[in-house]
Order: C-alpha cells, then sequence, then structure tokens
C-alpha cells in the first residue's frame, strides 16, 4: 500500500471502517439540534441556547466510559458537577480577579480528577466548561434558575438521543484504551503533574488574557486547558499548541468570508453552526487542527447569531488562543516537565512486551492448550500503537529539527507496525483448527520470545542472538520469522539513543 505524503495526510482524511466517526457526528449533530430545539421552545435566549448546546455536545462528545452503562452512570452525573459551577460564576459575576482564581482552581481540579479514569476526566472537561459558558453568557443569580434549567433539559435530551435513539455502540466491541504508566505516587504522578502544570499555565494565561480584553479573557485560560487535554509529555503539548493556534487562524480566516457576511441571520448561522458541530465530531480523532477550525467556526456562528461578531472579535480570538498556548508552553518547560522521550521509552517498552505475550499466547494455542487465546492480547498491541504514535508524533513532525532522531522515530513506528501485522498474522494460524501444529512453529515463537527478553530486558546492550534460521516454505513459519525480524531490526534504532548500560528500549 502506498503512503500518504505527511502534507497530504493533514487534506485527506483517513478511512472510517464501519463508519463510526460518521455515526458519532451525525449523531451529535441530532443531540444537539434536539437540545437547542427543546431551549428554545421553553423560550431561552441565546445564552440559555449556548448552554444548552454545550451541555449536550460535552455529553455526545466526552463521555468515554468502556461500556454503555459505564457512559449512562457518567452523564448522571455530569449536572451534579456543573451546577454548582454554574452557581459559583453567577456568585463572581463582576469580580474578574476572583472569578478567573476560581476558573483556574477548577481547571486544575478538573485536571487532576484524571486519576479516576475516563470519568474523572469527564466530569472535570463539564466543570471546567460550565464556568467557561458562564463567562459567554454572563450568567448572573438572576439568570441563573434558567441556565441551570437548560443544563438539565440539554443533558436528558442528549441522553436520549445518545443511550435511546442511536446508541450504535452497543453492536460494537469496546477496547479498553490501556491506562497510561502510573509513574509513582505524589509528584510522580502523571496526573498531579499535570494538574499543577495546568494551574501554572492558566495563571500565566489569565493576566495576558485580561490585558487583551477585560470581556473575552477567559479565552486564554480554556486554551491552555485544552491544550493538556490527552496529552502528556511537553513535546505533545508543543505540537498540541502549535495545532490550536493553527486551526483556529484558519477558522478565524474563514470567519471572515463565511460567518461575518451573513450578519448573525438565524437561518444561514444555524446551518453553519450545525456543520462546525459536524466538522468538531467527525475530525476529533483524526486532527486536531481541523476539530479546532470547526470549533472557531462554531464559536463565530454563535457570536453571529448574538450579534457581536465583527473583524475584531475574530482578530481577538487569535490573540487569545496565542496567549492560552503560550500559558501551556511555559507550563511544561517550567513546571515539573515531563520529556518526550521518558514517555516514548514507557510506551514503547510496553508495545514490545505485549507482542512478547501475543507470542506466547499463541505458542500455548499451537501447542495444544485450549485456554490460550491471543487475541485479546493483539486487541491490546493495538491500543498500545496508537499510544506510540500519538506520544512519538512530536518527533516526526514537520517542524521538529532533529533529523537524526525524528528518522529514528519514523523507522521505530514502520518496525512496530511491522511488527504488529506479523503478529496478527500469527494469530490467525494459530486461531485456524486446520493449521498445523509443527513443533517449528512452538520454537519459532519461542525465538521471538527471546529476542523480546534480550531487548528489553537487562541484556538489553548486548546485541541480539537470533540464532541460525532456517529457510521454510510455509506461510505460517514465515510470518513467525518476520516477526523475529522486525524484532531484531527494532533494536538498532531503540539503542541508538539508550544510555550505556541501561535496560530502556527506546529514547527516540
Amino acid at each position: 500500500m502506498t503512503q500518504r505524503k505527511p502534507w497530504t495526510r493533514a487534506f485527506v482524511p483517513p478511512a472510517d471502517p464501519g463508519l463510526v466517526r460518521l455515526r458519532f457526528a451525525s449523531r451529535g449533530v441530532l443531540g444537539i439540534a434536539a437540545a437547542v430545539a427543546v431551549c428554545g421552545l421553553i423560550g431561552q435566549d441565546i445564552a440559555g441556547l449556548a448552554t444548552g448546546g454545550l451541555a449536550a455536545l460535552l455529553v455526545l462528545f466526552t463521555v468515554t466510559d468502556p461500556t454503555v452503562r459505564g457512559q449512562a452512570v457518567t452523564v448522571a452525573l455530569q449536572p451534579l458537577v456543573g451546577l454548582p459551577v454554574l452557581a459559583a460564576a453567577a456568585l463572581l459575576h463582576g469580580r474578574p480577579v476572583a472569578g478567573g482564581l476560581v476558573f483556574v482552581a477548577i481547571g486544575g481540579l478538573g485536571v487532576y480528577a484524571r486519576r479516576w479514569g475516563p470519568r474523572g476526566h469527564t466530569l472535570g472537561a463539564f466543570a471546567f466548561m460550565c464556568f467557561f459558558v458562564a463567562q459567554f453568557g454572563r450568567v448572573t443569580p438572576a439568570t441563573l434558575p434558567s441556565l441551570c434549567v437548560a443544563v438539565l433539559l440539554s443533558v436528558a435530551v442528549a441522553a436520549v438521543v445518545r443511550f435511546g435513539l442511536w446508541c450504535y455502540e452497543r453492536r460494537l466491541p469496546q477496547p479498553v484504551p490501556p491506562a497510561p504508566p502510573a509513574g509513582g505516587a505524589g509528584l510522580r504522578r502523571i496526573t498531579t503533574r499535570q494538574a499543577l502544570q495546568v494551574t501554572a499555565g492558566c495563571l500565566f494565561s489569565l493576566p495576558l488574557g485580561h490585558l487583551l480584553s477585560h470581556e473575552r479573557w477567559y479565552w486564554a485560560v480554556g486554551a491552555t486547558w485544552w491544550i493538556f487535554v490527552n496529552v502528556t509529555s511537553r513535546g505533545e503539548t508543543a505540537v498540541r499548541g502549535f495545532r490550536r493556534v493553527l486551526g483556529t487562524c484558519l477558522g478565524a480566516v474563514l470567519g471572515l468570508v463565511l460567518t461575518l457576511p451573513l450578519h448573525g441571520a438565524p437561518v444561514p448561522s444555524a446551518v453553519v453552526a450545525a456543520v462546525a458541530v459536524f466538522g468538531i465530531f467527525y475530525t476529533a480523532q483524526t486532527s486536531y487542527t481541523w476539530m479546532m477550525l470547526s470549533v472557531t467556526v462554531l464559536a463565530q456562528a454563535l457570536y453571529g447569531l448574538a450579534g457581536l461578531l465583527d473583524g475584531h472579535l475574530l482578530a481577538l480570538r487569535v490573540a487569545e488562543t496565542l496567549a492560552g498556548a503560550a500559558g501551556a508552553w511555559l507550563a511544561v518547560l517550567l513546571v515539573l516537565p515531563v520529556t518526550t522521550h521518558a514517555f516514548n521509552d514507557a510506551w514503547i517498552r510496553r508495545a514490545v512486551r505485549c507482542v512478547h505475550a501475543c507470542t506466547t499466547e499463541a505458542a500455548a494455542r499451537l501447542a495444544g492448550d485450549p485456554d490460550a487465546d491471543p487475541a485479546p492480547r493483539v486487541a491490546e498491541l493495538e491500543a498500545l500503537l496508537a499510544q506510540v504514535r500519538k506520544t512519538v508524533a512530536p518527533l516526526v513532525h514537520p517542524l521538529y529539527l532533529g533529523r537524526e532522531r525524528r528518522e529514528r522515530a519514523r523507522r521505530v513506528l514502520v518496525l512496530l507496525d511491522e511488527c504488529a501485522r506479523e503478529v496478527r498474522a500469527l494469530v490467525t494460524v494459530a486461531a485456524d483448527p486446520e493449521a498445523s501444529h509443527d513443533a517449528r512453529l512452538a520454537a519459532a515463537c519461542w525465538r521471538v520470545e527471546a529476542a523480546v527478553e534480550a531487548l528489553t530486558g537487562p541484556a538489553a546492550g548486548r546485541s541480539v542472538e537470533t540464532g541460525r534460521r532456517e529457510t521454510v516454505a510455509e506461510g505460517a513459519l514465515a510470518h513467525l520469522h518476520g516477526v523475529e525480524r522486525a524484532l531484531v531490526a527494532l533494536a538498532e534504532p531503540l539503542r541508538a539513543s539508550a544510555p550505556a548500560g541501561t535496560s530502556a528500549p527506546a529514547r527516540v
């Protein structure tokens, strides 16, 4: 298969197996439109409609528990954390300094909640965005009851759409994402470090946001917070900040020719908003730049409906985003930084060890053990490889200046993909009841296991001994030799940057 050039991947969307992203985006538009319509029927103004639409978006977008039942529980908990935040924002209306500090505190606590997994992350994001939308709607104690009703109604409507009308997840396997390396306790725990980084970053961006605008300062804080979502190392944060700024700039330019000429006309502005919502959902898993472009267009459509959109607001949006990105970059550089190679090391080690586990299970299955099942290990390997690609992304980014390191990182990705491809073929052979249980198959599996042990164990600094390879005609055995060759080849680029005498399998 011909691989796309890096620049074409930015413009050509990847494949959508099973049309999962299309269904995800279509359901998002349907659920948000239904929630906004219900809020409109009860007489909500533009602030209430925006609040309700955002609540529905968070229900449909951020809830990622591995089971449908767990997702429903998380959705039920969202108003319990969101409504008190709305109340706090209302009480702090007209007190920008106190409100800004409380906003920063909520952001830090929201990130710290990620230590409790997907549910903690979702509830933290919901609380943060409730304070954010309260600044947009300028909520006061007098308008608080109306906005609380909008949140409750929208969450209920979105839940009906997600779990009642269109719960396609019930028919899909629910992959459990691999847990990130724990990193120990205290400041060694990643979520604790990130919470402190986010707090510091928001404190950096808060005064910059106020200098740019006393009314839209929360854009800078919001940009800082969202840059830290789903990233860990300073390299990932830098790349994500760059993509956020790029997407915002492209969205602002698009706004000059798309949303600004509409002058807030209700019907075309609503159509633009619906298309932007679709873009947010459809591109979220594939391109952060395109997602931010869609977010910017959606914000412009909402400000157009409120009669506030002009060229100055578009420029301010870009400036506040730059301030937020600057706060995030300063935080990851100065506050408990997590280096890119440190996380690469952890994820690549786990991926290679998973190859070992897949091979071990396959060998046992080939030996006649009916309880051995390598299939779940393959699913785990796919999830781990996705994490490896994400953590290595800063090193293969076109703007990264270390050419030698970039090429080494690309080679590691290619070799890991080769490992995964050969392991999948091996598992297919092991699952075939007609497959031969030749003793050479098990012997080849053992050689692969030995290669992984040599690559990741205490003897990683020495050469991987693979022994004399025999030429075989059987495809199954050839697949196993392919795994072995991939693992042996993987040793060279991984060790190239590992300090002498260490067992680190990767420091790319």
